[in-house]
């Protein structure tokens, strides 16, 4: 048989925290097996110090129940910490309401949306064309309050929900045969919360009347302050009957009891209006079943006073209905306040799934904590693999490096060789430079030799056939390429050494003719310098004024006219 896993609510009332072990069973059930409850400060006054005082009862109640530290816990928030409001909004279907939802969290959340924290759920199905939506913000900083109070006391926070949810979801599954309208009444320490539920439906308003507003007018009437009047309300308060009933014969108890009934007097007109609300702006119907819970109503005739009242069939509301007591002694405990844990029950039941209402407050630092511990089986991983990858180079480099220690050892016994026989080539390239310097005056002159003739040859070859001639050539000297460096060892033969005196060029003079026969040959000179540009020896510019350095103009009085060109050469020749 699998074994039930284990669930802690923690319920985070105004006036009292509890604690509670549940099992969700195997068949889908929940078992209550332990709890424990204590009081906070009474006095208003003392809120500035309630997160200290819920880190001190969160540790109190886990020690009492000898729960581990760092547990995970769902926890619920009174009702009048957080805003709520419901909400109807278009729509095809809930994706639409989930397109519009942030900008009606802004238009109605109270306070910047950057500053809150925010949930939503829509409740039931499509009703005239629009959804009914609950919407909750709580004050960020708030909210971390609570929560890290939470965690200092030895918890982890894993569900925040909200009172009054935590009540409805506690009546579905406690009471899944009602139907028609229930009215549950919670009445807390200072707040009373209606839950209206209808079907899949709900609503919710909080009255700010409680058992403090008690406390305060029991202390109004016996001067006294807040804390003894608390204690005069728990030992000799009821509701008084009124009408025909008699009172009670203690004094006491009969101007308490009259304090009571005037403040239950004052909150059945709100609960009368609120139901009026629900009717006229929710299109809601009358009540048909009256429950009552919290921690108040455990004052004598409360029953009677709803009944007279509200003349609707009135209950205590049971949130373990349903729920497995886990033992006799757990079960004795709870004779007397069974309806004070609908916000136990309800936060529970958020460990189940399809909960009917999953609302649920996380605050930054329980979103980062949950999202680390949800990556963290894989980072985990990640770290096991990284060791494994480092421990799998690390023996293959030392495999490696082992390796490599032979083959150096090979390497180095073969290049201890090989420096004998690099020596023997240095000397034998020393003889070769000697042999090439020898021989390089006559490999120069040869090469000059050969470049006349390419340059004759080529002249020769450019010149046109008829109505010009070449009548002198000087050459132009310069010097050897000497602004690129130059490469090791000898210059290739025929080529001056860098800097070295060298002709860059030829200077050619020669004469043409006045009268030639047709316009073209009236441009003799420049097709012949045309002609060389296309030459492998020359290196023309593209401006002719640089080629042709003189163009005597014809007068018509000689029958030749001298030129000269200026040709610079691709390879300057030497000089020896």
């Amino acid at each position: 048989m699998a074994k039930p896993s284990r669930i802690y609510a923690l319920d985070l009332g105004m006036q009292t925290v509890s604690l509670a072990e549940f099992h969700k069973l195997p068949n889908g059930g929940l078992s209550l097996n332990a709890f424990r409850e204590t009081e906070l400060i009474t006095d208003p006054s003392a809120d500035a110090t309630r997160p200290a005082q819920i880190k001190e009862a969160v540790k109190e109640l886990r020690e009492a129940l000898k729960v581990p530290a760092k547990e995970s816990v769902n926890f619920s928030l009174p009702a009048q910490s957080v805003f709520s409001r419901f909400v109807k909004l278009p729509g095809g279907s809930p994706e639409d309401v989930s397109s519009i939802i942030a900008f009606e969290a802004q238009q109605n959340v109270p306070f910047p949306i950057d500053e809150v924290v925010w949930d939503y759920q829509i409740m039931g199905s499509q009703r005239d064309g629009n959804w009914d939506v609950v919407l909750v913000a709580m004050k960020s900083d708030q909210l971390t309050e609570v929560a890290d109070a939470v965690t200092a006391g030895g918890l982890k926070p894993q569900i925040i929900d909200v009172a009054p949810m935590a009540v409805y979801n506690a009546f579905r599954f406690n009471y899944p045969e009602a139907t028609g309208c229930s009215l549950i009444i919670d009445i807390g320490a200072r707040t009373t919360n209606l839950v209206f539920v209808e079907g899949s439906r709900a609503f919710s308003r909080s009255i700010p009347v409680g058992g403090n507003s008690i406390s305060a007018a029991v202390a109004k009437e016996f001067h006294q302050d807040i804390t003894l009047a608390e204690r005069l309300k728990v030992e000799k308060g009821s509701v008084s009957l009124g009408g025909a009933y008699a009172e009670p014969s203690d004094p006491t108890e009969a101007r308490v009891a009259k304090v009571v009934r005037n403040t239950m007097t004052r909150l059945h007109a709100e609960i009368a209006r609120s139901i009026s609300f629900y009717r006229t702006s929710q299109a809601g119907s009358q009540p048909v079943r009256v429950l009552l819970c919290g921690g108040t109503v455990s004052l004598p005739y409360m029953v009677e006073f709803f009944s007279e009242k509200l003349q609707t069939p009135i209950e205590f509301l049971n949130p373990l209905r349903n729920v497995t007591v886990g033992n006799a002694q757990v079960a004795e405990s709870l004779a007397d306040k069974a309806h004070t844990f609908g916000e136990l029950v309800g936060a529970a039941l958020r460990s189940f799934e399809n909960c009917p209402l999953e609302i649920n407050l996380r605050p930054p630092s329980v979103v980062r904590d949950q999202d680390l511990a949800r990556r963290k089986p894989f980072l985990i991983l990640a770290a096991v693999c990284l060791l494994l990858t480092l421990g799998a180079w690390w023996l293959y480099f030392s495999q490696a490096a082992k390796v490599t220690d032979e083959v150096l050892a090979r390497v180095q016994a073969d290049v201890s060789k090989l420096d004998g026989v690099a020596q023997e080539m240095e000397k034998l390239a020393a003889e070769q430079k000697k042999l090439e310097a020898m021989v390089a005056p006559a490999l120069l002159a040869a090469a000059e030799r050969s470049a006349w003739a390419e340059i004759f040859d080529e002249l020769g070859a450019k010149l046109p056939s008829r109505f010009i001639w070449i009548t002198d050539m000087q050459p132009v000297g310069g010097r050897g390429q000497g602004d690129k460096p130059e490469p090791p060892g000898q210059p290739k033969p025929g080529q001056p050494k860098a800097g070295a005196p060298a002709i860059s060029a030829l200077e050619i003079k020669g004469l043409y003719l006045d009268n030639p026969p047709n316009e073209k040959e009236a441009r003799i000179i420049d097709e012949f310098v045309d002609n060389l540009k296309t030459s492998p020896v020359f290196a023309l510019p593209e401006d002719k004024a640089k080629i042709i350095t003189q163009r005597t103009t014809p007068t018509g009085e000689s029958w030749a006219y001298g030129y000269t060109l200026v040709l610079p050469l691709r390879k300057a020749i030497p000089v020896p």
